[in-house]
């Protein structure tokens, strides 16, 4: 069966056909390179202030403070 029209020439027809070819390797290879070099990379830690730089006593017990009302009673609620 042919289609009729401008799609009826065989080299119309091998030009999208190698197109179609040509972007899912080229979708296919990208994909890949891609979970391979988030596969490399390690999850990036999260830096937090206290890890380089010494507190004050005053920082020290105000964040004493938070974490004890943060913290769950014997009933499992928050302070």
């Amino acid at each position: 069966m042919s289609v009729p029209g401008p799609f009826s020439d065989p080299r119309v027809l091998a030009l999208f056909a190698l197109l179609a070819v040509v972007t899912g390797v080229r979708l296919t290879r990208g994909l890949r390179a891609r979970r391979r070099s988030r596969a490399r990379t390690p999850l990036d830690r999260v830096w937090h202030p206290q890890e380089s730089v010494p507190l004050t006593p005053a920082e020290e017990l105000a964040f004493g403070e938070v974490v004890s009302r943060l913290s769950l009673t014997s009933s499992g609620r928050l302070r």
